[in-house]
């Protein structure tokens, strides 16, 4: 069974920064593709940043410049940190793992940037 546990989410303050963590059980972690996306109210689900199995990077356009995401294969961990942040990046975070014939989603984690 593949679990996620995603933390970090809560209320920010606008021009700071935001820490999420997930920790993923239950898949051969290291070759999965894992990251985050994110989705507004009335929006659809967007890319924010996912790391692959060799550590290639693919960034969302509106978080390109301020985003880094990582992962730690030994932890099951990856990691999400964005800079300067502002209203439209409130949202629900979602971790996810992809391999080439599946993909899981965590639950979400609401973050809310206020200021």
């Amino acid at each position: 069974q593949v679990q996620f546990v995603e933390s970090g989410g809560g209320v920010v303050q606008s021009g700071g920064s935001l820490n999420l963590s997930c920790v993923v059980s239950g898949i051969d972690f290291s070759n999965y593709a894992v990251g985050w996306y994110r989705q507004s109210p009335g929006k659809q689900r967007e890319l924010v940043a996912v790391i692959t199995s060799v550590r290639s990077f693919h960034y969302g356009d509106s978080v390109k410049g301020r985003c880094t995401v990582s992962r730690d294969n030994l932890e099951h961990e990856v990691k999400l940190q964005i800079h300067s942040l502002t209203s439209d990046d409130t949202a629900v975070y979602y971790c996810t793992a992809a391999s080439g014939y599946t993909d899981y989603w965590g639950q979400g984690t609401q973050v809310t940037v206020s200021s």
